[in-house]
């Protein structure tokens, strides 16, 4: 099967399930790993912040909770690798420790998207969906995240202040999750906040097996058919605020996202004409 072929089969549909006790097995096991997900969250919020608040006092305390975050993000994905059911495929684990003040921006494929990138990159922020504050994850995002839902001015406000202390901020410019078919359109939400900080944004692109399961509007009780989660992450070129300073803000920002657009949709594009999985994202 040539890579235009695999392509083209991915986004009509998946195949049949290679083996249902496997399939079973993983169905339970991610289920199994949200609620697990969920219940961490609660003790986060409920029995580690405030702990975290005490030997903090001097410090910035949603710096110190979303590092902490990071942590318990990493040895959640680890339990989860070792059991079988993700795999991340990392260059340079180094380079993402060592970022700061950059909007990190990427696609959307799944729910773990953030839970990744978050685990690579320890002092990083995040606009998360309003809608979260109403599941068990409200009292870890209350305490330590900027929602979508806040006044668009005081959230370039909240971005720029977390980028001036060092830290990154995350954003997908889709504003929700990647749909099985058809594309969404990239907000300037991302662009306007970079240019707000004065700060590049850095594209990643996710990508790997399909994620299955984890994507938007996905039964509960589906996993890839045929093969394991598998997120390929991937440093894409930085996009140089300095670059668009002299333009007029509303046409820097529809610049910007063009080309972060065409940065990550492209990856996309070529990224299975290079690997050999069965299975692809939509992107």
């Amino acid at each position: 099967m040539t890579a235009e072929e695999k392509a083209k089969y991915s986004r009509e549909g998946l195949p049949k399930i290679k083996n249902v006790f496997t399939y079973s097995f993983n169905v339970i096991l991610k289920i199994v790993f949200l609620i697990y997900f969920g219940v961490g969250a609660i003790v986060l919020a409920v029995v580690v912040f405030p702990f975290l608040r005490l030997f903090s006092i001097g410090k910035d305390f949603g710096t110190v909770a979303r590092a902490y975050v990071s942590r318990t993000f990493r040895d959640f994905l680890f339990q989860l690798s070792l059991l079988g059911g993700s795999k991340v495929i990392v260059e340079d684990r180094e380079y993402f420790k060592n970022l700061h003040g950059k909007v990190i921006v990427a696609n959307h494929p799944s729910l773990l998207d953030f839970v990744y990138i978050m685990s690579l990159v320890p002092n990083s922020n995040c606009i998360v969906r309003g809608g979260l504050t109403k599941t068990p994850l409200a009292g870890v995002i209350k305490q330590a995240y900027i929602t979508n839902t806040t006044e668009f001015s005081d959230l370039c406000k909240l971005c720029k202040e977390t980028i001036d202390k060092g830290n990154n901020v995350i954003i997908f410019p889709e504003g929700t999750r990647s749909p099985r078919h058809g594309q969404n359109n990239y907000k300037k939400g991302a662009a306007r906040i970079a240019l707000y900080s004065n700060a590049d944004l850095l594209p990643l692109f996710i990508g790997g097996t399909d994620k299955y399961g984890l994507g938007k509007k996905d039964p509960l009780f589906s996993y890839n058919p045929v093969e394991r989660y598998v997120y390929d992450i991937q440093v894409l070129p930085e996009i140089k605020i300095a670059d668009y300073k002299e333009l007029s803000e509303p046409i820097a920002a529809k610049h910007i996202t063009e080309k972060m657009e065409a940065e990550i949709r492209g990856a996309g594009q070529a990224y299975p004409k290079n690997h050999n999985y069965q299975t692809y994202n939509n992107y």
